[in-house]
């Protein structure tokens, strides 16, 4: 009856010794309604066999393939490499900028200061602070594109 399971299966013995054990399992409840003695009982445990097969092959059908262990290298590790990595690439990016550059974007996006606050600061007009900040940024995304550094929104 293991080597009919197995053949069932497509030769999973493993399967097949699941469905053999299910197949004693039902047999034993119901033992008061079957005579082991009598004829019966073995087509009976062939029938329940071939049934828990076809059952176990419409469950699979009917839900999406399971996937495999995840391989270790996969998973997520929490050891802040990949956000290292980016600092480095960002102070790379950020070292090819021009002093003033460097300078605004340090004012108003590290130290959060306002446009009027960082122009008063640096000596300058409110609109050169945001004309620079705004080529600054523009310098800094093509200077990280350039070094495979890409943002959420650009894919």
């Amino acid at each position: 009856m293991l080597r009919f399971a197995a053949r069932l299966t497509g030769g999973d013995w493993h399967r097949a010794e699941d469905i053999w054990q299910e197949a004693t399992i039902r047999a034993w409840q119901h033992a008061n309604e079957l005579d082991p003695t009598a004829e019966a009982l073995r087509p009976w445990l062939f029938a329940v066999i071939r049934n828990l097969v076809i059952d176990g092959y419409r469950v699979r059908q009917a839900r999406p393939p399971e996937e495999g262990e995840p391989s270790p290298w996969s998973l997520p590790v929490s050891d802040r490499v990949d956000q290292s990595l980016t600092r480095q690439v960002v102070i790379e990016a950020l070292r090819e900028l021009s002093p003033m550059h460097r300078e605004v974007l340090l004012h108003v996006h590290y130290m959060g200061r306002s446009v009027s606050e960082t122009a008063r600061l640096l000596g300058v007009p409110p609109g050169t602070v945001k004309s620079r900040t705004y080529y600054a940024i523009r310098a800094l995304r093509e200077g990280l594109r350039e070094r495979g550094l890409t943002t959420a929104a650009e894919g």
